[in-house]
């Protein structure tokens, strides 16, 4: 393949000249599973060109590098592969998909090593020199891999310094909005904006790798990172592929508050209860006694911050709304060289983490839903990768705490591979002129209207409403409510009208966040209201037992549809490929 740049031939057009590119592997997003991808790709065969497009600075934004507390990993003799294997579909409440779940706890060591001896990551060590595995909730045995509590900096670091030696094209502070095919119906690579200059680009490419993280600053209490805002899945719905566990948004238990300080929401992590941190509801109960008496603190993500909502809704919690944590009973030094990132980040808010309790509330953290892929990334469109938050499955109804940063790593390096295999046997095809052309007006409509509303607003409508009605605890009523209210703010979306030009606009930004943060909460509501049990991460006050069969919802377009409101779902038993709810139990016995 030839590459470079042309100026291209639109002429005269609503929007700018595009920046057209040409590249072999276009991977979006440069958080864990992207620059995992990147050096596998490259690795493979150097002789390929990488281009990664990133919303922020590569390597230095998204969510990987916000991981405090971990990486799962079996390296114990003591420990196996099966026992963290049962830990994720017991975690999971066993919606898993059990091929990917198996894929995860078995490459996860292997990529730990790589990390390590081949990215230069270093982690704690225990006194006998081997890699130091703490507790985390939900787990049989202690195998979490960290540095401190800044593990995401360290790896996210070391991956960076990686790039400067394979040197991808890197296109910085570049959103990508909509795959492309080819007038037979074959991916032919993006779309994008420079989000400095305004300038759109189309970026051909054979192979794509999605892997842009999840969706949930949809609402108003938040973890991630800003620039988290549901494109990758947003984009492959708009390209007519299947999703699943849409409905299954995780809320981590303890996101600190902080008013209205954008450190609200920003996770208090999970080694804390590991190490023994107690919770405790405004009247000084260790309230876990009510709802997970054998586990308490430990327990799983889903049940302890089913816990905390619970407690707060019934009148015991704090004065701003939460609940608290505190594990300054092992003493200063100890949670200061144990934690010195979120003493930090709790001195910073007025509170101290080592010297007393600190007021927390679940947060929206992580989206267990998204595409459906295989072991290998790969999706239904020839030459499309999807990998960690983007794609569905290997979690199913609740993530294990420290399986997170493993699937990023674990199946960025899948993609990378594949997509290197992909890559070679072919070149990019010319995109349809008639999708760019959609793709660009779609994208360029607010700065084209004079009048409509205005999308920050709009954002807070959103937060605010799937917060309300489609939180830690729904039920029909709210539900439905949400369907009706998305799609009066679909409408609304469509029409935001945002003043200036293209470059450097935040307004014009926040407007196509909105039209992807609408699209992915449309199918979360949509799941969410056809799942009537509680199951995991998705609790419903109207239909509290779980079912006996667990199943999931696949969601796409109707064919030909370009509108949330025409999603069409389909019914799956889950395959016990691997171990049935009922063998699990005879193991633990």
């Amino acid at each position: 393949m030839t590459h470079g740049e042309t100026g291209g031939g639109r002429g005269t057009s609503p929007w700018p000249q595009p920046l057209e590119l040409d590249t072999d592997i276009a991977v979006v997003g440069s958080g864990g599973a992207g620059l995992m991808c990147v050096l596998h790709a490259a690795t493979a065969r150097p002789e390929l060109h990488v281009t990664v497009v990133s919303k922020g600075a590569v390597g230095r934004s998204g969510c990987t590098r916000m991981v405090q507390g971990g990486y799962n990993a079996v390296l114990d003799p003591r420990d196996s592969v099966e026992l963290h294997f049962q830990d994720t579909l017991a975690g999971g409440k066993f919606l898993n998909d059990q091929e990917l779940a198996w894929t995860l706890v078995n490459d996860a060591p292997r990529v730990i090593n790589e990390l390590e001896t081949r990215v230069g990551c270093f982690f704690d060590r225990a006194p006998d020199g081997r890699i130091h595995q703490k507790a985390f909730a939900g787990q049989a045995f202690d195998r979490t891999v960290h540095r401190g509590d800044l593990t995401g900096i360290e790896i996210m670091g070391r991956l960076r310094d990686q790039m400067f030696r394979l040197r991808p094209h890197e296109l910085e502070d570049v959103r990508a909005l909509d795959l492309i095919r080819d007038p037979s119906g074959s991916l032919a690579g993006l779309t994008a904006v420079d989000m400095r200059s305004g300038r759109p680009i189309v970026l051909r490419a054979p192979v794509v790798v999605i892997a842009t993280g999840g969706a949930a600053t949809m609402y108003r209490v938040a973890a991630p990172a800003r620039e988290k805002t549901g494109d990758g899945v947003a984009m492959c719905l708009r390209a007519g592929l299947p999703v699943r566990d849409m409905e299954m948004l995780q809320f981590h238990p303890t996101g600190l508050l902080a008013g209205r300080a954008r450190m609200t929401g920003a996770v208090l992590e999970e080694g804390l209860r590991g190490a023994g941190a107690y919770l405790f509801n405004a009247e000084g109960e260790r309230y876990m006694a009510r709802y997970d008496p054998e586990r308490m603190e430990r327990a799983t993500r889903d049940v302890v911050a089913r816990a905390g909502y619970l407690e707060i809704a019934r009148g015991r919690g704090t004065e701003d709304g939460g609940v608290l944590i505190d594990i300054s009973h092992l003493g200063v030094r100890e949670v200061e060289s144990r934690f010195p990132g979120m003493v930090a980040r709790t001195r910073q808010i007025g509170h101290d983490l080592a010297r007393g309790p600190v007021p927390v509330s679940p947060t929206a953290h992580f989206h267990m839903g998204g595409v459906l892929i295989d072991r290998d990334c790969r999706t239904e469109l020839d030459g499309l990768l999807v990998a960690g938050e983007d794609a569905g499955g290997t979690h199913g109804a609740n993530r294990l705490g420290g399986n997170g940063v493993a699937e990023s790593t674990v199946f960025g390096a899948r993609a990378g591979d594949m997509a290197a295999e992909l890559a070679a046997r072919g070149t990019a095809l010319v995109p349809d002129p008639a999708e760019v052309n959609r793709s660009f007006t779609r994208a360029f409509g607010p700065l084209k209207r004079e009048s409509g509303g205005w999308p920050f607003a709009l954002t807070n409508r959103l937060k605010e409403l799937m917060w309300q009605r489609v939180g830690v605890v729904r039920d029909a009523e709210g539900l439905a409510e949400a369907a009706n209210e998305l799609a009066e703010l679909a409408v609304e979306v469509d029409q935001v009208a945002v003043p200036g030009g293209p470059a450097v606009n935040f307004g014009w930004q926040e407007a196509m966040d909105l039209v992807n943060q609408v699209t992915v909460a449309r199918a979360i509501v949509h799941a969410a209201s056809w799942r009537t049990e509680t199951r995991g991460a998705h609790a419903r006050a109207d239909f509290p037992d779980a079912a006996t069969q667990p199943r999931y919802l696949v969601q796409r377009y109707a064919e030909g549809a370009d509108a949330p409101s025409e999603l069409i779902g389909s019914v799956h038993e889950v395959e016990f490929s691997r171990l049935s709810p009922e063998e699990a139990k005879g193991v633990r016995q």
